[in-house]
């Protein structure tokens, strides 16, 4: 099993509006103490990074001292409404990259990629969409762009009722786009890696698929959380609490499935930048949430660390090529919940 941590490396509080008007980098400049805790840990995080991280002078000094460091990858992190070309109406928006035109999306994805490309003196190969915004009608465009990686699908994620994606029925087992499909395996050489998520139960996979499609989807949710009757476990530091994380890995680990891919945005490694972590005694206690897990991930789990284009690598190999099809080293997840 593989530890991956993706971190949505971005501009301070995209959540809010008046901060995407008015772009800062406090949590960018403040990157190098985050680095200092995957490090004590022997991680090998990927920063995703988005536009206007990668054009800021500031935060590219600060990547490229990491980069250097050899132990992270930089990839892609595309957010629609502030990639070029985009409008100030995009910023208040805040559009899903899948309601894009094709074309536009093409010309942003091209603008990204050239950005980091000069910002880091290497084009990224892994990818993830802003707010999940990403849409199989997007994989032969990363193709074509030398991506290799894709990580914005998470199984059980449901946002059609904001125009959003729905991602309910993915798999949480790597697989290779199609290109008409999102969540089901194709014929391209874009490796999907799905975040780690599944509900706290086990359910037939037809009552999980009603539970993520609910009406009136969010209060329906948080009416079954409160009452104790079902809710998603994320490797989200900020979402889930410690022992949440370290039941979902457990349960992976036993599965057999063959990688934990943790999210986070570098935005809620500050105080206030970001909804969470507000308070300074909030950020210790996130930070003392990712060192635990790491210190169970690496240590009783043995998960070994990868960067998103290392996985890939590993992946590939002859042992690794067999988890495709769920093979001996123990049936996929979704067999355990069917």
């Amino acid at each position: 099993m593989h530890l991956l941590v993706g971190i949505d490396t971005e501009g301070d509080n995209q959540w809010d509006a008046a901060a995407r008007a008015n772009q800062r980098f406090e949590n960018i400049y403040a990157l190098p103490r985050l680095h200092a805790l995957f490090a004590r840990h022997g991680l090998r995080p990927t920063y995703v990074i988005t536009y206007p991280v990668a054009v800021d002078p500031r935060s590219v000094d600060v990547l490229r001292r990491l980069k250097a460091s050899g132990d992270c990858e930089i990839g892609a992190h595309h957010h629609a409404w502030e990639t070029p070309p985009c409008t100030a109406e995009d910023v208040k928006r805040h559009p899903y990259a899948s309601n894009l035109s094709l074309a536009q999306f093409e010309q942003q994805l091209a603008a990204l990629t050239d950005a980091i490309g000069a910002a880091v003196g290497e084009r990224p190969v892994s990818y993830r969409s802003g707010r999940f915004g990403f849409s199989a009608a997007h994989v032969a465009s990363l193709e074509r762009l030398g991506y290799q990686i894709e990580s914005s699908v998470a199984p059980l994620f449901y946002e059609a009722h904001k125009n959003g994606p729905d991602f309910v029925e993915a798999p949480l087992r790597p697989y290779f786009l199609a290109y008409d499909n999102a969540t089901s395996p194709g014929t391209s050489q874009l490796l999907e890696v799905p975040l780690s998520a599944a509900l706290n139960r086990r359910l037939p996979r037809r009552l999980q698929f009603l539970y993520a499609r609910a009406p009136r989807n969010y209060m329906t949710k948080r009416v079954l959380r409160k009452l104790g009757i079902a809710y998603v476990r994320w490797l989200r530091p900020s979402y889930s609490s410690l022992d949440d994380m370290i039941a979902l890995a457990t349960e992976l680990a036993r599965a057999g499935e063959p990688v934990l891919n943790l999210l986070f945005h570098s935005s809620e490694a500050i105080v206030g930048g970001s909804p969470y972590n507000r308070t300074a005694s909030e950020l210790a206690a996130f930070c003392n949430r990712l060192e635990q897990f790491f210190a169970f991930a690496t240590g009783p789990l043995n998960a070994r660390p990868a960067t998103f284009a290392e996985f890939r690598r590993a992946y590939l190999t002859p042992h690794g090529s067999r988890l495709l099809n769920g093979g001996p080293e123990g049936p996929p997840y979704s067999a355990l919940h069917p």
